[in-house]
């Protein structure tokens, strides 16, 4: 684990980097800048609305003083969505007007802001939060994702969350290897792999830096 690495919270300053991690981590965890036409478009989905509308469970990553991982949630993704329908996507809408679809993935993007939804809708009763973490390559498998997650279900759990999920691709072996790992249980439907976590009861065993009265996270080593 590199020790010159540390987990603080997300502020406003940090949102164009939230923006590049989100592009240089979503083509199944590398580098999807050639399946983008307008680097801001997974931003726009995954990364930078949770700053925005729930800074307080939004964590970066940090290296040499800059960000190079984040994580974010929120603890009711129904209310989330609601929140970003009247005050985010009528500003991204207006962002992306004009934009054609000529790059792979942007299609896919473009319907999503149009037509959002921001979790996994038949888990939310059960587990009602939901979270993304997105890591650089090269700090990936370096157990600073194993402390992100730590961090991100800690304030969900102290925020009086129960349960909390999470979509992943189908095709990220690597990915859905890591939740399996951490505890979380897995949940195929329709073609869509999610997976989901109890966190009022014994996750914290999972986590290395957490214990018992919840007194905040270990974030350097």
């Amino acid at each position: 684990m590199d020790t010159n690495c540390f987990i603080r919270p997300a502020i406003e300053a940090d949102i164009d980097a939230l923006f590049d991690i989100c592009l240089k981590t979503a083509n199944g965890g590398e580098d999807a800048s050639a399946l983008y036409s307008d680097p801001h478009l997974p931003g726009y989905v995954w990364s930078v609305p949770y700053l925005k509308f729930a800074k307080d469970f939004a964590f970066v990553l940090v290296q040499d003083g800059r960000p190079v991982g984040y994580v974010v949630g929120v603890p009711d993704t129904g209310g989330f969505d609601r929140d970003l329908q009247t005050n985010w996507w009528p500003f991204v809408r207006q962002q992306i007007a004009g934009l054609a679809p000529t790059r792979p993935r942007d299609a896919d993007v473009m319907e999503r802001i149009q037509n959002p939804r921001s979790g996994t809708g038949w888990l939310q009763d059960q587990y009602p939060a939901h979270l993304h973490i997105n890591v650089l390559p090269g700090l990936q498998a370096s157990g600073w994702g194993r402390r992100m997650i730590g961090t991100e279900l800690q304030a969900l759990r102290n925020h009086g969350v129960g349960g909390v999920h999470l979509g992943v691709d189908p095709n990220n072996e690597r990915a859905r290897g890591f939740y399996r790992h951490l505890g979380f249980s897995e949940f195929e439907q329709d073609g869509s792999v999610a997976f989901a976590m109890r966190i009022d009861e014994g996750w914290v065993e999972a986590f290395p830096g957490f214990s018992e009265p919840w007194k905040g996270p270990v974030s350097r080593v």
